[in-house]
């Protein structure tokens, strides 16, 4: 767990503003699909939001778990948190959301249901992939509770969060500022794996580095905290949840200072063209678009490649 808080040169006044303008936040990392899930919470009113849970899936066997959403449910109630927000970046390609089953799940226990927000561009993306899957649209119409636009302000208990369109991972890509502390999913890695990629429907090389740039306008000390992380071998061993905004100006592969937009977009294009595609990306995208909702049957569909065969 990560808890900023005041520091000894600070008065009394404005150490008690950092304790209540400052969340505490809690990483925890799920290790087979590499996701770094948070929880975001306000200690003055014990007010939280979950961001990019992870719902456990094994392609191998078809079967779904909740080992990790429970997880995460365990550390909510061990520090007595009121979940109000279920947060995601982006529509993923490759993990399973829990969004639904933590919704469900709080709701009995709280006696209130949090909401699931994400970008409203989702609707842009649910289109693509319900008509490339043959879904119908009532399986996800209406799953979302909150639609964010750029720049616009919410509240996590006493905390003030603003939502900021990152897009060029996919169209509908989301921050989330709160404090000095961005949430910026698939946009920015840590600084030796540089960006993420950008080959997905209406992703883009240039979107992502204007997306970038944003996020290294914001001042030195703001600390990124990344939806992924894969540590190189041999490089590090520990997954690593957040960077400094300067950290990133000196050190990101892809984005420190100096590198220019077209040797951006020449490198991630070059780049996404050599990548495979995500091991999850049928099962994550039909079940993402829906929130983490399950179909009823709880079947998926599975595009086969027919590499030039003629029937």
């Amino acid at each position: 767990m990560t808890s900023p808080r005041a520091t000894a040169t600070q008065s009394p006044a404005e150490a008690k503003s950092a304790q209540h303008s400052d969340p505490t936040i809690h990483s925890i990392f799920e290790s087979i699909t590499g996701t770094w899930q948070y929880v975001v919470a306000d200690l003055s009113t014990s007010t939280a939001a979950i961001i990019d849970a992870v719902l456990d899936y094994d392609p191998a066997t078809q079967k779904i778990s909740t080992t990790s959403a429970d997880a995460l449910l365990s550390l909510v109630r061990k520090e007595g948190y009121h979940v109000t927000m279920i947060l995601e970046t982006h529509a993923h390609a490759d993990h399973l959301t829990a969004a639904s089953y933590l919704q469900a799940r709080l709701a009995e226990e709280q006696g209130s249901c949090p909401l699931i927000g994400i970008g409203h561009r989702i609707d842009q993306v649910q289109r693509v992939f319900g008509q490339r899957y043959g879904l119908a649209v009532d399986r996800y119409r209406g799953v979302f509770d909150r639609f964010f636009k750029d720049n616009e302000s919410f509240n996590i208990g006493s905390l003030t969060a603003t939502a900021l369109h990152l897009p060029g991972h996919t169209p509908d890509h989301m921050g989330y500022k709160i404090g000095d502390h961005v949430f910026c999913g698939d946009s920015i890695f840590h600084a030796d794996l540089g960006t993420a990629r950008c080959d997905f429907p209406g992703g883009s090389a240039e979107d992502l580095f204007q997306s970038g740039r944003r996020l290294l306008a914001l001042p030195d000390h703001v600390k990124l905290w990344v939806g992924h992380d894969y540590p190189p071998t041999g490089v590090r061993e520990a997954p690593i949840p957040c960077m400094t905004v300067g950290e990133h100006k000196r050190q990101n592969k892809h984005l420190k200072l100096g590198v220019t937009e077209a040797e951006f977009v020449a490198l991630r294009n070059d780049r996404d063209a050599r990548l495979a595609a995500p091991r999850l990306l049928h099962p994550s995208l039909q079940i993402n678009i829906a929130a983490g909702r399950l179909p009823r049957p709880a079947v998926i569909r599975l595009p086969l490649k027919l590499d030039g065969m003629r029937w």
